[in-house]
């Protein structure tokens, strides 16, 4: 008897449908298993008013997660970015596909970069960590506050709304939409938000018993293997980019700031003298180091704390938290305005 579908939940904008389509190809592919994608509206897609104003950390990813524990999917994919720090009781963290280009990118109906848009240019982003990072670059932008999808974005450039928009390389990559960027902004003048440009496949957490949490819907597992976590991190695992947004979320976390203050990160796993990142023959990287960055800046971009530190890649937990300790030691909160 053939098994029934996964069922992998998703928001229903066009990036994340687009995102969503393509782990569901390769779980069908590799498992040789139907998936079927079940469409859930975020209270984030609800809103159009600033993220912080709704709720801050969470508000894309609370309405998969509420699904996955009353057993209405399987599986969620989320924008890893998007994803708060903590992982409820009940729910794992089961994989991290492999990672696209973390960088953001500038989309530009005039053709110019950031360094040819000129003071007073109108610079459209709904990031406090872009934004700051903007303002930081003494270009004299205006920074507009913009929300909405890909599109909805790119038209306000168009439109002549705003100059110029900020958005992630990876998302217009999903979307087949780089034709329309400018500019590709190097880390060095915009550090990404931790986890950008990567997946995150989130799943009930389940024991040789079966589920492990009281909150389980009636449905939760039936037809399922009890170690969906476990089949889902093999097929879907890269172990390089997860190592890296292990460090920038232990980063996140140490600092105490959710995806919506104006934090960067961005790790990069280095390979092991002779060793090939991917090739230690267990799934894990070659044992090597961890370049891990971090940026804290006043919102509005007066002062900005740069660190960078690398360690092994054996605890990369162990590296962000160092990095963030580091970062608060020189004031962050204050700068965040948290403390």
């Amino acid at each position: 008897m053939a098994r029934r579908p996964l069922r992998l939940g998703t928001r229903r904008s066009a990036l994340a449908l687009a995102q969503s389509g393509q782990i569901a190809e390769t779980l069908r592919a590799r498992l040789g298993r139907p998936v079927e994608l079940v469409e859930i509206v975020t209270e984030g897609d609800r809103s159009q008013v600033a993220i912080s104003q709704i709720g801050g950390t969470g508000v894309f990813v609370s309405a998969l997660r509420d699904a996955l524990l009353a057993g209405e999917i399987d599986l969620a994919v989320h924008s890893l970015k998007d994803l708060p720090t903590a992982t409820p009781a009940g729910l794992v963290l089961a994989a991290v596909p492999p990672r696209a280009d973390t960088r953001d990118v500038l989309v530009s109906p005039g053709g110019r970069t950031l360094a040819e848009l000129g003071p007073d240019a109108r610079v459209g982003t709904g990031s406090p960590r872009r934004a700051a990072q903007l303002r930081a670059l003494g270009h004299g932008f205006e920074v507009v506050p913009i929300r909405g999808n890909v599109d909805t974005r790119i038209k306000k450039a168009i439109d002549g709304e705003v100059d110029a928009v900020v958005l992630a390389h990876a998302g217009l990559a999903r979307l087949d939409r780089l034709d329309a960027v400018t500019e590709v902004i190097p880390p060095e003048v915009i550090l990404p938000a931790p986890g950008q440009g990567a997946l995150a496949i989130e799943c009930a957490r389940t024991s040789a018993a079966g589920p492990a949490s009281d909150q389980a819907g009636p449905d939760r597992g039936r037809g399922i293997d009890g170690g969906l976590a476990e089949l889902l991190r093999f097929v879907l695992d890269d172990a390089s980019s997860s190592v890296a947004v292990r460090a920038e979320r232990a980063f996140l976390a140490g600092i105490e700031a959710g995806c919506t203050a104006p934090v960067g990160a961005l790790a990069q796993v280095l390979p092991g003298a002779g060793s090939h990142p991917d090739t230690r023959g267990d799934g894990a990287p070659a044992v090597g180091g961890i370049r891990l960055r971090a940026v804290v800046s006043a919102p509005d971009g007066g002062r900005v704390l740069r660190r960078e530190l690398t360690g092994s890649a054996v605890d990369p937990e162990a590296l962000g938290q160092r990095l963030a300790d580091e970062l608060l030691s020189a004031g962050a909160h204050t700068l965040m305005g948290t403390s």
